[in-house]
């Protein structure tokens, strides 16, 4: 692992930090999770597009500027320090576009990619349904076969922007699951990986909100949702091993990128120097192992970026990131929080100090559920990366 920068790679940071400085918004945008604020992220990712800010890793083909990923890292360092905005369009750049790169067509790359990468088109994960979260493969909604392309119904659960996304994507049940013969007892046989629009016919959105009442998340009810064999990713059938790639890419450099951690771990710093207690040995203590955490995830991640350019895939070490970065991101706001005092408390915009670090701790107490959780993550460390034996399930 190389942690000296090139010419060029310094060039590209110089010029992300010139076009952040020029161009973050000076106030906080509204909070993504309400209609206003969607509004004005959505917007905020036009303004990224325009100079193919938003989407630095792409192709130019796609919107964006070809970069490795040591300077999809650089810039996300970055875009944190400046205080950027939150990214709406999360789940669509960061988990379909991979999985479209792999596995889909140059069709649906040409469709689906530029409209994302602008904003136009912002997309939610539909993973999870009732009794079918972490036990994804036991998942019960249908894509049944029709003329030109597919009808899928059920529900999906606890699906992340989808009280105001444009379109979702997911996995349905394309083929019963077997129950004798030599598919028994493999429930991840027979998945189809879908995308499809929120708008069409049959599809009924209900907001879930989170413990602030912002609806974050919502519950999809689908009744025979028309889908297009043009928006199958993949072949039908095989969409679990597609979703492996997709929660890959979900646990491991591209969800988390340590530049959100280093700026809060910096902030904290400074809020630490600027307010604490210095006798207050124990909250330094603290403060100083979230800088140190914060460090030490950047360098793992650096080691994962070293061998992706060495062309190797990243496979269940993912799960050791997931587990990392989730709780790591409560200690840190806990920290935050305690150094605050009552200040913490206080939010929706107002005077005190500690507004936006209580939402992000409010968030922050979902990471060690969401993209796995970390129960399940724990039985994939021991068993595929620790060699230990299966445990009763």
């Amino acid at each position: 692992m190389d942690l000296d920068f090139t010419a060029e790679e310094g060039e590209f940071r110089q010029r992300a930090r010139d076009w952040l400085a020029a161009h973050v918004p000076p106030a906080p945008l509204p909070s993504l999770e309400t209609g206003a604020g969607f509004a004005a992220h959505r917007e905020w990712e036009r303004t990224l597009a325009a100079d193919r800010w938003s989407v630095v890793s792409w192709p130019e083909e796609y919107g964006g500027q070809g970069a490795d990923i040591v300077k999809w890292l650089v810039f996300e360092e970055e875009y944190y320090a400046a205080g950027a905005p939150g990214r709406v369009s999360q789940n669509g750049i960061n988990l379909l576009a991979p999985t479209l790169f792999d596995f889909g067509t140059e069709e649906q790359r040409a469709r689906v990619l530029p409209p994302m990468a602008t904003g136009e088109v912002i997309w939610a994960q539909a993973w999870s349904e009732p009794e079918s979260g972490s036990d994804l493969a036991s998942l019960r909604s249908t894509a049944r076969r029709t003329d030109g392309g597919w009808l899928i119904s059920g529900q999906k659960a606890w699906s992340s922007r989808a009280a105001f996304a444009d379109r979702a994507f997911g996995l349905f049940r394309s083929e019963p699951q077997a129950t004798g013969g030599e598919h028994a007892g493999k429930p991840h046989r027979g998945l189809t990986y879908l995308m499809f629009p929120l708008d069409a016919p049959g599809v009924t959105i209900r907001p879930v909100g989170r413990l602030d009442g912002k609806p974050a998340f919502a519950e999809l009810f689908l009744d025979d949702v028309f889908v297009p064999d043009e928006d199958v990713i993949g072949e039908p059938g095989q969409g679990w091993r597609i979703a492996m790639s997709t929660t890959g890419d979900e646990r491991g450099l591209t969800l988390r990128s340590p530049g959100r951690f280093l700026a809060s771990a910096d902030r904290l710093a400074r809020q630490w120097r600027a307010h604490a207690d210095p006798a207050d040995t124990a909250l330094r203590d603290r403060v100083a192992d979230a800088v140190i955490g914060a460090r030490a995830y950047a360098l793992f991640t650096w080691a994962n970026a070293s061998r992706f350019l060495a062309g190797e895939r990243i496979g269940a070490e993912s799960s050791l990131n997931k587990v990392f970065w989730s709780e790591y991101d409560i200690a840190l706001h806990e920290t935050a929080l305690d150094l605050l005092g009552p200040d913490g408390e206080l939010t929706d915009g107002s005077p005190g100090a500690g507004s936006d670090w209580a939402e992000g701790y409010v968030f922050s107490l979902a990471g060690p559920i969401y993209a796995g959780t970390n129960e399940i993550q724990r039985d994939i460390i021991a068993e595929r990366l620790l060699g230990l034996p299966k445990g009763r399930r």
